[in-house]
Order: C-alpha cells, then structure tokens, then sequence
C-alpha cells in the first residue's frame, strides 16, 4: 500500500483536502457525495478539457466540469495529467486524499502517492472482473446475472489496486448500458460517502484482489457497434443493450445504415443469416441462432422508429441481405 504505514488522520475539528479527478456522468453522484461531507474539503476537481462539438465547433464541457462549475469549486482542466506542470499544480494543493472516477486518463505514479492518504478510485465492477474502460458494457454483452461497484486504492497497474470496499447489484438481463451506470453511479456515491471517513482515519483497510477472475476490457470503438449476423440472436440483442448511447448498434442495408436500438430475440426461421426477414408487422435479422427482432431502429437521417414502420415506409427491405 506504498506510504499506508505514514497515513495521518485529520484530527475531528479539521477538514480533510481532497482532489477529485473525474469527467464522465458516472463520476458526478460522487462529487456531489464528497462536496456533501462535512468533514471534507474539495480544494479542486480535475477534469477533461472542453472539446470543441457538433457543426459549429462549440466548446463543451465534460458533466464533471459541469459540475464542478455548478457547485463552485475550483477546477483544472490539464490536456495531459502527466505533464510536470499538472502535477505540481495538484502537488500544491497539499491534498490529504485523491478520489478517481471515470476520469478518461492514466494517473502518473507521481500522483498516486502524492497524498498521504493515497487514490480512491470508484470502478464499476466486482473486481477483479472486467478491469479497464469499459466494464459497464462488458457486464452486460457477458449476460453476468450481478455486477457492483468497488472501491480500490489505486497502484500503478489498471484497476489492479488493493479493495477498500464493494456493493454488489443483481442484474435481470434486460439492463440496458446508460440506465445501469446511472444505477452504479448512485451506488459508487453511496459507497464512496461510507467510506471516506473510516478510510481517513485508517479504520480500513484495503486487501489484494483476488488473482482469480481477472477480466481486461478495452475502449470502445464506433466499429465494435456492426452487428455480425454469423453470431447468435441472444449474443446481438445483448449488444445493442450495450452499446446502446456509444458505440451504439448497426446494420449496413441496401437503403443505408439502420441503427438498432431495441431489439428482441426470436425462433429461427430458416432464413439465411444476415437477411432482414418479416416478423409480423415488423422486421427481424435472421441470425446463426434465431432471429432478431428489430423493435427500435433509426434510419440514417431519420427519426427513430419502430420496425413495422419502417417496413411500411421501405417495404424492399424484406428479403434484404446486410453487409459485413
């Protein structure tokens, strides 16, 4: 736990300095949580730069940002977190503890023993499964039936820190990625919001991970989104809960992408794989194993829509073969 023996406890009449690094809607319950606690202190939040977006090129912050603007803190927007300058700027502040959320870049070692007290970082999985940028998704396209959030001392390694503390959450296998990490956000505050005072006063301690279970996901990509037909249904309609919000899912047709945003599973019906067949009033992707159902699509240009009318808009669709 590098520098753990040397941990200093805020005596109860003092606030304990935090920096919190974070940039995605994940990391904002968190923030609120901290900025809550009387007995911390925010001395600044660290977060994604504003990017330029949509036609116009328009600056656009990151939720962190937001809110960090929002609630008044002080704010730091460094292009690269490892730069000389990042650091000394953080290692001003003289934080006690460092609380990492969904902040979108390595820390440098520099950093993770800055404080006394060390890096918190809120990851949301059971770890040690599914390490690394993407475990919300990976939780689902794996149909695990739980996944959770834990709370890790960072080390220089991806998400392979000692655990502080965990929450599980059951999972019914209809979750569909954006709804779920708003449902493990709220979960990491909570858990962040019991834990800071008893790891501040070294009342816990973190234990090694398990060596066993380890699973590494990776960023998404737009391309990870096609939907492959040569898979099975269930596999499909996994993904486009996913992917759903990004990378998203879709199919290449002969009228253009269509993106699936709902989707159900079917029976085969001896279609061959990658040909949009009728279901009903609607349509279907004939797959290796069964049929998937579109029920919300979006047609390149177009507003979403359901299958059936999407058939009756383009009718030629039916007996149409996908692309790969």
């Amino acid at each position: 736990m590098g520098r753990s023996a040397r941990r200093r406890t805020p005596s109860p009449d003092e606030r304990a300095r935090v920096v919190f690094l974070g940039s995605g809607g994940f990391a904002v319950p968190a923030l609120a949580a901290l900025t809550a606690d009387p007995a911390v202190e925010i001395v600044a939040v660290v977060s994604a730069p504003d990017r330029p977006a949509g036609r116009r090129g328009e600056l656009r912050s990151v939720p962190v940002a937001n809110a960090a603007r929002e609630l008044g803190l002080a704010l730091l927007q460094p292009e690269r977190l490892r730069e000389p300058a990042s650091i000394e700027a953080i290692g001003r502040l003289r934080p006690d503890l460092g609380v990492l959320a969904d902040y979108g870049q390595i820390v440098p070692a520099a950093l993770l023993e800055l404080a006394p007290h060390g890096m918190l970082n809120l990851h949301p999985s059971l770890l040690p499964r599914h390490r690394g940028a993407s475990p919300i998704p990976a939780a689902i396209l794996a149909g695990d039936d739980r996944t959770g959030v834990s709370l890790i001392r960072m080390d220089a390694g991806l998400d392979s820190g000692p655990l502080v503390a965990s929450v599980p959450w059951a999972l019914a296998g209809n979750e569909a990625a954006p709804d779920l990490e708003l449902r493990l956000a709220d979960a990491a505050a909570a858990l962040l919001a019991r834990s800071v005072g008893p790891w501040l006063r070294a009342e816990l301690d973190a234990q090694p991970q398990s060596v066993e279970g380890v699973t590494l996901t990776r960023p998404l990509r737009r391309s990870d989104g096609r939907l492959d037909p040569q898979r099975p249904a269930v596999e499909l309609e996994r993904q486009v809960r996913a992917y759903l919000g990004w990378p998203g899912s879709f199919v290449e047709t002969p009228a253009g992408r269509l993106a699936v945003q709902q989707a159900t599973v079917g029976p085969s019906l001896g279609a061959e794989p990658g040909t949009i067949v009728a279901d009903g009033p609607g349509l279907a992707l004939a797959t290796a194993d069964g049929r998937l159902v579109l029920e919300r699509v979006q047609p390149a240009g177009g507003r979403p829509m359901t299958g059936a009318e999407l058939r009756r808009g383009r009718p030629g669709l039916v007996g149409a073969a996908v692309g790969r």
